[in-house]
């Protein structure tokens, strides 16, 4: 709102965008997303500006923390959590309503993982799943601070999950104090330093750790959910997954949790994840600013201009994809795939999602350890989808539950 925008679309839009990453475009958070996640910038207009949010996120990407070799060192420390956490919230129940599940599995990954939390911080940060959600929805609400408006119930549950992380951070620089070693990008939000040499103080580093886990949380979460729809819908394709997940297991010993190389075997199942998030994609799309006066398509749109960018613009168009309203794994076991550029769930270029491959992780540790145990069956078939920002089930999509024997 209040923004000259245009919107960019289609295979030609998004080659052009990702071609041209900070050249043409920079990142651009909405008005509602900077007052959520830059609390601690200081409202002095005398004030030198504060870094661009470009630049602000390449603390998340410089170390590594999302790369293979940092993530395989965690598959297994994800495995035991996915498995605790279905025992703990599924063993010897009948009906279980996904979404809500989803969201507190994603969001204790994502504590884990981001965080490097230990037992009680997790539990803390999943006892704020209701102000996560409100987040999400208030990212691109108007700003109406007043109380019944979606910012307003965003802003407070971001000052409460704000507290808490400051609370984490405090518990984390003093066990660092004691010399007790750690890996995880908390620390190193810590101990990083500007080009001033000035550390990152405590409001900062939380509203950036809180960006971090609402972005590797909601999405996810939604995934993992349509997932257990579409599945459900398709016996065939359970049985695919089935025996694709069996044949993994067989190869390991008792005990033994999944390794990398399991996942790079779990390639149906990837397909059906796929399938998933071309006909439910969990991110509608995302903004830029633009850099310098630039002409595409005919138009010319000047500097300082706002762009979105569509994601899911060709995922249900019939020139790209045959029978788009079929779910269809199969169509991405062909030998030349998706036509580039009309298939992109993850962006592309030099801002690919840095989270790509966790989300991959995820997802898969989380489908394995399903169907290994468990059939299911959607107690509301044609359950409504409501939209906001992220696709949502109506009722949270319940199932009901059959031991795997």
């Amino acid at each position: 709102m209040g923004e000259k925008t245009v919107v960019i679309c289609g295979p030609n839009g998004h080659k052009f965008l990702f071609s041209n990453e900070e050249k043409l475009f920079t990142v651009f958070r909405t008005h509602s997303m900077q007052r959520i996640f830059r609390s601690y910038q200081s409202k002095n207009p005398s004030c030198p500006p504060p870094p661009s949010l470009s630049q602000s996120t390449r603390v998340i990407r410089q170390p590594g923390f999302l790369k293979p070799e940092a993530l395989a060192r965690y598959l297994g420390e994800m495995d035991c959590i996915t498995k605790e956490l279905l025992q703990s919230h599924w063993e010897g129940k009948s009906e279980i309503q996904t979404y809500h599940f989803a969201k507190i599995l994603t969001l204790t990954l994502a504590s884990r993982f981001f965080l490097g939390s230990t037992n009680s911080s997790s539990e803390r940060m999943v006892k704020l799943v209701h102000y996560f959600d409100d987040i999400t929805l208030g990212l691109h609400a108007m700003i109406l601070n007043v109380p019944g408006m979606a910012f307003y119930r965003a802003n407070k549950a971001a000052i409460a999950i704000r507290r808490e992380l400051i609370d984490v951070i405090k518990e984390k620089k003093d066990e660092m104090s004691k010399g007790v070693k750690m890996q995880d990008i908390l620390c190193h939000m810590i101990v990083v330093k500007d080009n001033n040499g000035e550390f990152m103080g405590e409001n900062e580093i939380a509203d950036k750790i809180m960006g971090i886990l609402v972005a590797g949380y909601s999405t996810v979460a939604t995934t993992i959910t349509f997932l257990m729809k579409y599945v459900g819908e398709r016996f065939d394709i359970y049985e695919k997954i089935l025996k694709e997940q069996k044949e993994i297991d067989a190869a390991k010993k008792e005990g033994e949790l999944l390794e990398w190389e399991d996942m790079n075997k779990m390639k149906y199942s990837w397909n059906v994840i796929c399938e998933t998030m071309r006909l439910t994609p969990p991110l509608q799309g995302t903004f830029r600013e633009v850099l310098t006066d630039f002409t595409y398509a005919g138009y010319t749109i000047p500097k300082g201009w706002k762009v979105y960018w569509t994601t899911s613009s060709t995922n249900k168009n019939p020139l790209y994809f045959q029978d788009p309203q079929v779910f269809d794994p199969s169509r991405y076991e062909k030998c030349d795939g998706p036509i580039p550029y009309t298939y992109v769930p993850f962006g592309g270029g030099p801002r690919m999602c840095p989270g790509k491959e966790y989300a991959r992780l995820a997802i898969l540790t989380f489908l394995h350890n399903v169907v290994m145990k468990y059939k299911w069956e959607l107690l509301v078939p044609n359950e409504k989808i409501v939209g906001d920002m992220m696709p949502t089930p109506e009722n949270g999509l319940p199932i009901r539950l059959h031991q795997q024997y």
